[in-house]
């Protein structure tokens, strides 16, 4: 009988160590999705301040462009 009860604990526990396996097999798996999650964020975040970064210089050329078109045309009021 008390072998029997030995087997079965044993048994349970080889699930169990199973199952804890699994789950750190599961969490290292999402901890690199979350990695590779992050670094596609990052990218992203540089590629939107680039975008930010050529909005204003065209801004600006646009802007020196008009100055120069409006002198042109003696459009200023000075």
């Amino acid at each position: 009988m008390s072998e029997n009860i030995d087997n079965l604990l044993i048994e349970h526990l080889r699930a169990i160590r199973t199952e804890i396996a699994k789950a750190k097999d599961d969490t290292t798996k999402i901890k690199m999705r979350l990695t590779s999650i992050n670094e596609r964020l990052t990218l992203s975040e540089k590629g939107i301040a680039n975008i930010h970064g050529d909005l204003a210089m065209l801004q600006i050329r646009m802007d020196k462009q008009a100055e120069r078109i409006e002198k042109r045309l003696e459009l200023t009021s000075a």
